[in-house]
């Protein structure tokens, strides 16, 4: 397994990606396989994007722990296939993980509204 990308907020392999300090509330890790995941959204802050979700979430979205993410330029949205659940993350660097994920092909860009 190669790392292609990693912060303090995710990790981004080759296989999977690694989203810490996801469980509510001992901030345990969540491993998401890269075929299990059928498509990343990316998406401008907003309220309604998520920018405010610390940790959380509602019954669709759910956001690992970052204090920073009101601050973030990009939240991004894992749709998993077969499964209603989402899962919304930011990073540290969101145009180098754009652009990874972008080569991998899971990457969509949201519609502007």
């Amino acid at each position: 397994m190669r790392t292609l990308y990693k912060d303090s907020l995710i990790e981004l392999t080759d296989e999977e990606i690694v989203f810490h300090r996801y469980f509510f509330p001992f901030g345990n890790d969540k491993h998401v396989a890269l075929n299990l995941i059928e498509r990343i959204e990316v998406k401008q802050p907003s309220f309604r994007a998520g920018s405010g979700r610390l940790w959380g979430g509602d019954f669709q979205t759910w956001f690992p722990l970052d204090f920073k993410r009101p601050s973030r330029d990009r939240i991004f949205i894992v749709f998993l296939r077969g499964s209603s659940c989402r899962i919304g993350f930011t990073v540290e660097d969101s145009q180098l993980v754009t652009s990874l994920l972008k080569e991998i092909g899971l990457l969509q860009e949201a519609p502007v509204a």
